[in-house]
């Protein structure tokens, strides 16, 4: 057990941003600053510690004027006991804010460089954008502004050489963008009109051509400025979870309060009453002080963490959450493969040649922006159809989920499609035409020959003006799997996860993917609406569930699962509807947010853990020193054989302030969590945090006591 928490910790260390000189000092002067009482009123616990402090700094600033310390419990109490109690309250109450401090510190440090690269840059923003004749913006009037000054729908040139100024949409071309400040990765990727890789970063650099984008978040919820805001704990809100810890807190906080309050009532028959410093004493060191001051770091570390990793968390609830998710649901296009979807052959069926069905694919995606319809005239020129421009006075259809049909409408009456075959024969039939049995026949045989391979197969179909529609073929869309996504499948199952993908293409593609990735589950030929259901579903017998997607379709899903997960190429809809984002769009990051998760939650059940065998030690060191100058029989409680009870209570004090530099550390990093079993686990923390949490404190009070022993008069 030693060993793995000390090879987390080399690991952490080794990719933990390190705080400069200059940062440590602003993490002790922002831990100073959380002393103000209207900061601790959100936590209690801590609260009560100050209030503590202070009113044992009044006693002693006092006691000179009265006659010096009086006895409690019949003990007369060495010179400077007072002021060696305040200033351990003190010390106790600055350790547990500098902890947060800390982890908020590790924040700020880890995104200077991101708070560099979003610094104000010129934008060019046109005016009068005409997308339908001047989609470059070659004659458009541009204008020189400030990037803060965008907002959301402005549309603007971004040139070679220039830092992308807002988030947004490329309208317009393609070039190489420098994501490397932001996702931490290496190498350009590339940011093109049409398809899933649309969405440009701000603050990221256009290395290459010249882009059209229309803005779709403003400076200040970018996310840049998301991300910056998160790892600083500038706008982080406490996660239910938190919440709930800090109300049972403060309810232990209360109880320990009223048993001070009440003990000399109790023993006044028989003792002389307690000093209120040592009642203080017994409050501060028995209270939660440890989980309550830790507990948010342990969120903030889990951000951190993930930060670190390239996936943004922007709700504290959904990383909570990711520690319980039974079922994953993964997106296809984009998530499991590539999403470069490209034409690789036309399948015809029985008479009509491939020229006939090239030319009509072709004039099918003249006017698709995407990148499979510019595959699809791509290979129709390959094998040497010359197709003329889209006339102006055509119609192109756009693609939609719910459709899952697209095509061109020609001035001259005749209507081409493409798209599922399903769709493309229920709009013959809508066209007036009902496909012969073979020829459906033939279509079936050719998607499933197509899907069988893992292709996307799209039905090419034409409707003259005068004349009947017919089915002309299939077009074989291949796609591949990202491969990353086999080995973090396995890893996914490996933590007991079962994985579910959910695509709109064929039933017989979906199964060759999902096969191919090694993922548990499949669902095909699904609309939005079916992927909605689905969650809906699981969430019903019991399941919590994580939805990965970047599709506008896919936004429903994402905003009922329990976690939505999107890419960074997502479009900005699927992106409002997540709570975590994938920075470098690679579905692997999946088990880092569930073990993340995991982890967090493991660490918190570590701490309330030892938190309470450490409670265990100091009552049965505290106790006995209350009452033993009156009952002297209570010395054969002091089990640890403390040297006075002036020492035992003082030892104790500041070996509360102390185990704070133990479980700091456990804190940021973790505890090592690998199992999959609940049960098996929580077995272990109990057994291992919890003799932990008797070994430290007894060690710990007995060391301290030898040496406050030699001080005069303990």
């Amino acid at each position: 057990m030693i060993s793995r928490i000390r090879r987390l910790l080399r690991d952490e260390l080794r990719g933990n941003t390190v705080l400069s000189a200059a940062a440590f000092r602003t993490v002790l002067v922002d831990a100073l600053r959380k002393f103000n009482p209207r900061y601790l009123w959100h936590n209690p616990v801590l609260l009560l510690t100050e209030l503590g402090a202070a009113l044992t700094t009044l006693i002693a600033l006092v006691e000179p004027f009265v006659g010096g310390a009086r006895p409690s419990g019949g003990t007369v109490l060495p010179p400077g006991f007072t002021w060696a109690l305040a200033i351990g309250f003190w010390v106790c109450l600055f350790t547990a804010t500098l902890a947060e401090s800390i982890a908020e510190g590790r924040g700020r440090a880890q995104t200077a460089s991101l708070r560099q690269a979003a610094n104000s840059t010129v934008a060019r923003r046109i005016r009068g954008y005409d997308q339908g004749r001047d989609r470059a913006a070659h004659s458009a009037t541009v204008e020189l502004i400030d990037s803060h000054a965008l907002v959301a729908g402005d549309v603007v040139i971004v040139e070679a050489g220039d830092v992308v100024p807002a988030d947004g949409e490329v309208l317009w071309g393609a070039a190489e963008i420098d994501e490397s400040e932001f996702t931490g990765h290496a190498g350009a990727v590339i940011r093109e009109a049409g398809g899933d890789r649309t969405a440009v970063i701000g603050g990221t650099r256009n290395l290459s051509d010249r882009l059209v984008v229309r803005i779709h978040a403003s400076y200040e919820t970018s996310a840049f400025e998301r991300t910056i805001q998160l790892a600083s704990k500038s706008r982080r809100q406490k996660a239910p979870i938190e919440v709930a810890f800090s109300a049972l807190l403060t309810s232990f906080s209360l109880s320990f309060v009223i048993v001070a309050l009440t003990l000399n009532s109790v023993v006044s028959p028989v003792a002389p009453p307690v000093s209120i410093p040592v009642l203080i004493a017994l409050v501060v060191c028995l209270i939660p002080t440890e989980i309550a001051a830790l507990m948010s770091v342990t969120g903030i570390a889990g951000m951190s963490q993930l930060l670190r990793k390239g996936v943004l968390v922007t709700s504290a609830k959904s990383l909570e959450t990711a520690g319980e998710i039974t079922t994953v649901l993964l997106d296809k296009t984009g998530t499991v493969t590539q999403g470069n979807r490209s034409a690789v052959e036309f399948l015809p069926l029985p008479g009509v040649t491939s020229e006939e069905l090239a030319r009509y694919a072709s004039l099918s995606s003249i006017a698709d922006p995407t990148p499979e319809g510019a595959s699809i005239v791509r290979l129709a020129g390959e094998l040497g159809t010359v197709l003329d421009p889209a006339p102006p006075d055509a119609i192109p259809v756009v693609f939609s989920a719910v459709s899952r049909i697209s095509g061109i409408d020609l001035s001259d009456g005749t209507k081409i499609r493409k798209g599922a075959a399903s769709a493309v024969v229920a709009w013959l039939k809508h066209q007036g035409t009902q496909p012969q049995r073979h020829v459906i026949d033939e279509l079936h045989e050719r998607t499933r020959e197509i899907a069988s391979a893992g292709g996307t197969p799209l039905i090419v179909a034409v409707k003259p003006a005068d004349g009947p529609g017919r089915a002309l073929g299939a077009i074989d869309l291949q796609d591949v799997v990202k491969p990353t996504v086999p080995k973090r499948i396995r890893a996914l199952q490996a933590l007991g996860i079962r994985t579910v993908m959910v695509t709109g293409d064929h039933q017989l593609t979906a199964k060759a993917i999902s096969e191919e990735a090694g993922i548990d589950e499949y669902v095909g030929d699904s609309t939005p609406e079916d992927k909605l259901a689905l969650i809906v579903r699981e969430q019903s017998q019991g399941h919590l569930v994580a939805m990965s997607g970047d599709g506008i379709n896919d936004a429903p899903a994402l905003a009922q699962a329990d976690i939505g997960i999107a890419m960074n190429t997502a479009t900005s809809v699927a992106k409002q509807s997540a709570n975590m984002i994938i920075l470098d769009d690679d579905p692997a990051h999946l088990v880092d947010i569930i073990d993340v998760g995991r982890r967090q939650m493991a660490t918190r059940g570590a701490l309330m853990t030892f938190n309470l065998a450490n409670d265990l030690v100091r009552y049965l060191t505290l106790f006995p020193a209350l009452f033993v100058g009156v009952f002297p029989g209570l010395a054969a409680l002091n089990l640890l054989q403390l040297h006075s009870p002036a020492s035992a209570i003082l030892s104790t004090v500041i070996f509360s302030s102390l185990v704070m530099v133990i479980l700091v550390p456990l804190a940021l990093i973790g505890v090592p969590y690998r199992s999959t079993e609940p049960r098996a686990d929580l077995t272990r923390n109990l057994i291992v945090n919890g003799l932990s949490g008797l070994l430290v404190p007894i060690i710990g009070i007995k060391l301290i006591d030898l040496v406050v022993s030699a001080l005069p008069g303990y």
